[in-house]
């Protein structure tokens, strides 16, 4: 009974569901459509407001950029370059996409646009310092980079910043260009020193590429002569635009001599060296075939270019020509170090080593002149005491000479052979030999100089172009005009601002020198007795000479001075003589007259600490440099004299075999390898550290500490740079050289 309840009332309940679920479905379909219109009205709702939002925002921006450029574009015309430039262009002085994309982008600074803002920030603007002569408004050329492509630096999301991550994402819309406008000022307002040319004023822009560089020069010249130059105001510099830089390097570089010379030089040189390495390898092969040794297995092309280089090589004066370029033998030669023999005089390796460094270290202050933006302060260092062994650095050319002249005349004297052939020739035979020795002298030094002044040619024509310094000293330009007076070793004849390497000077004096020391002793071989009044005479001629110049052009012992009358006293050789006729006169003492010197071991020990103390007071008595001219010119001849026995007195001690601790330290062996390298120091020393300079995309700041950390590493770059450029351009020709003289020797018994 129960069972059928049970059923009956699951069977009702089945019924009404049944009745029921059709009505309850449709009930909650309209219900769902009704939340959903709400819903959506709601979103519309939002979306609405959202929309009004942003529509306000947009109004406040717009408010507020107009505020901004109500505010501030007067104050950023007048003292940012590049916004005063957007200012000027119009359709009459530029083309329309350079127009166009100049409004962009001043309409991108104005409304602050990231991208634009990193134009803003990278061209220049006046930096602190202008009055000590900080006219390097360079702004930033990597920063002008990041405007073109996203900056390289990857930051975590893990840390809030307040920074527009725009500033490294965000690119300007065209191609932008960093390039360097230089104006000249007239400003009383900053210290001028007078030393090659410093009222320039370089100003760095980032601007679109679509703007030619003349179109900007035109802009910039329109910009400083209408008066909205703010710093014209304040420091009165009434600029005038001189020309302008987009650092690109001009396809006429390739085109230039000294570009065709340099590549034939280097492929030629190291075609020989090759030539050197492949005839020591043949010589140490076992004896093969001919047929064998002539192929050595290659294949048909390179077995032909094979047997040509061989049978070029078989030939004997060919064999010695190239043996000449052997690398290892020259390298051997570089660094070899042995025990001082007697007649030798080693104090002269010392000398030489330490004065090439010493004039290095001058260069290194010197060469960066024209990138210093402290210059006064620079100068305030030179004429401070403790730096007057820099400012002083030049004084040292005179160990070069006087170590020149004694070595000339000792020997030539030393010589009896040559000695006694020149008294028995005739003036025929006599014109013969000395140009013969002339010969010898041009070729151990003329390869690698000339080498030197391409590459000096070469290295000045690329910066002129890429660096972003004004470059006063234009040695591309005067190399191609002068070339010849260097050829010829007579550049110093003239005035020393057109002169090709200008500190080639020395070399031609020593040119010069050794033509009249060779002259001087060709007489004395036959007319002792003239000579002997001659040279005197010479030596109180070049005094009074120095005298009366130094009077006339009322000479000072100030760096604008000595600058401004360097063809006059520095690089003649009428003045700079002295110490190489005292040299001279030393090796004759020294070899007539030597038994006559004799000291005891105080008066010697005496002797050589007075030279060194006349050595460094000589390199100090500069410290004060405001004198009359008489004073100084005493002081730069009698100062010179002095420093010149000092050293006179260093080389016939060594000569002698004597010397105290100090001198032993000038005799260590090391300098042997050192004194072999200071000709290519000398040389390269100054090419290597104003090239480095230049290529620098700021100013430097003159500072003691730096410069003797920067010194340190111009020390190694020139050292490096010496080794190669004597291996590849000096001893091998030193090496023809002395070929040649054994060559000469051995066939006069056989004319005989």
């Amino acid at each position: 009974m129960e069972i059928w309840l049970i059923f009956i009332f699951l069977g009702v309940a089945k019924g009404i569901a049944n009745q029921s679920s059709p009505t309850t479905a449709t009930a909650t379909v309209t219900t769902a459509t009704q939340w959903q219109q709400q819903h959506q009205h709601r979103l519309n709702d939002s979306l609405q407001h959202k929309e009004q939002v942003q529509q306000k925002l947009a109004s406040v921006d717009a408010l507020l950029g107009a505020e901004f450029s109500r505010l501030h574009e007067p104050h950023l015309t007048r003292t940012s370059v590049i916004f005063g430039l957007t200012k000027m262009a119009n359709e009459s002085n530029v083309n329309a996409k350079c127009e166009s994309q100049l409004r962009q982008v001043q309409r991108g600074i104005l409304s602050k646009q990231p991208w634009a803002m990193k134009v803003l920030d990278a061209s220049g603007t006046k930096p602190s310092g202008f009055v000590y002569g900080q006219n390097y408004w360079l702004g930033s050329r990597e920063a002008c980079k990041g405007v073109q492509s996203p900056v390289g630096i990857t930051l975590s999301k893990n840390f809030d910043r307040v920074m527009h991550y725009g500033l490294i994402t965000q690119q300007a819309p065209f191609d932008m260009d960093y390039r360097v406008v230089y104006l000249r000022h007239n400003s009383p307002w900053q210290v001028e020193i007078k030393l090659m040319s410093e009222q320039i004023i370089h100003i760095g822009l980032c601007l679109p590429r679509a703007c030619s560089s003349e179109e900007v020069k035109q802009l910039a010249g329109e910009y400083v002569s209408s008066g909205m130059f703010a710093e014209n105001d304040i420091f009165d510099i009434r600029p005038e635009v001189v020309y302008m830089k987009d650092l690109q390097l001009r396809d006429v570089f390739y085109q230039r001599s000294s570009f065709r010379l340099l590549v034939a030089s280097a492929l030629a040189t190291g075609a020989l060296m090759l030539c050197a390495q492949q005839l020591l390898v043949s010589k140490k092969l076992p004896p093969v075939g001919e047929e064998e040794q002539e192929s050595g297995g290659l294949a048909p092309a390179e077995s032909e270019l094979w047997r040509a280089l061989h049978s070029l090589l078989r030939w004997q004066r060919l064999q010695k020509l190239v043996s000449c370029y052997d690398v290892p033998s020259n390298w051997s030669k570089i660094f070899a170090v042995r025990e001082n023999k007697v007649h030798e005089i080693p104090v002269m390796n010392g000398l030489r080593s330490v004065c090439a460094i010493w004039i290095m270290i001058f260069h290194v202050v010197w060469f960066m002149y024209f990138t210093v933006h402290n210059k006064t302060v620079l100068i305030t260092y030179a004429e401070q005491a403790f730096f007057q062994y820099v400012s002083s650095a030049p004084l040292l050319v005179d160990v070069f000479f006087t170590i020149s002249g004694f070595l000339q005349t000792y020997n030539f004297l030393r010589n009896s052979t040559q000695l006694e052939a020149v008294r028995r020739n005739s003036w025929r035979q006599n014109l013969q030999l000395f140009g013969k020795l002339l010969f010898h002298r041009y070729l151990r030094l003329g390869p690698l100089y000339l080498v030197v002044m391409l590459c000096v040619d070469l290295a000045y024509a690329y910066i002129g172009d890429t660096s972003v310094y004004h470059i006063n000293e234009r040695f591309d330009e005067m190399c191609s005009k002068h070339w010849w007076r260097n050829l010829f070793f007579i550049q110093n004849l003239f005035d020393h601002r057109d002169m090709c390497a200008n500190w080639s000077w020395s070399l031609a004096c020593e040119m010069q020198f050794f033509i009249l020391a060779n002259v001087l002793l060709f007489l004395y071989a036959k007319h002792p007795k003239l000579t002997k009044i001659l040279v005197p005479t010479i030596l109180i001629c070049s005094t009074a000479w120095s005298y009366g110049i130094g009077l006339t052009i009322k000479f000072q012992l100030s760096f604008d001075a000595a600058f401004a009358t360097g063809t006059e006293i520095y690089t003649s050789p009428f003045v700079r003589i002295l110490p190489y006729i005292l040299g001279s006169i030393t090796a004759w003492f020294l070899l007539e007259k030597r038994s006559q010197l004799e000291l005891s071991d105080m008066q010697e020990r005496s002797c050589w600490h007075f030279a060194l103390c006349v050595f460094f007071i000589c390199i100090y008595s500069t410290i004060k440099r405001d004198l009359g001219s008489l004073l100084a010119i005493s002081l730069f001849v009698l100062g010179r004299l002095f420093f010149s026995l000092s050293v006179c007195w260093m080389i016939a001690g060594s000569a002698k075999g004597r010397g105290v601790w100090w001198s032993r330290l000038l005799e260590a062996k090391g300098f042997q390898h050192l004194s072999r390298l200071s000709y290519a120091i000398y040389l390269l020393n100054p090419l290597v550290i104003a090239f480095i300079y230049s290529l620098t995309s700021s100013s430097t700041h003159a500072d003691p500490l730096m410069l003797s950390v920067v010194t340190c590493g111009f020390a190694v770059i020139v050292y490096l740079a010496s080794i190669l450029f004597s291996l590849a351009f000096e001893l091998p020709y030193s090496n023809l050289s002395s070929l040649l003289l054994k060559r000469g020797a051995s066939s006069k018994p056989k004319s005989a």
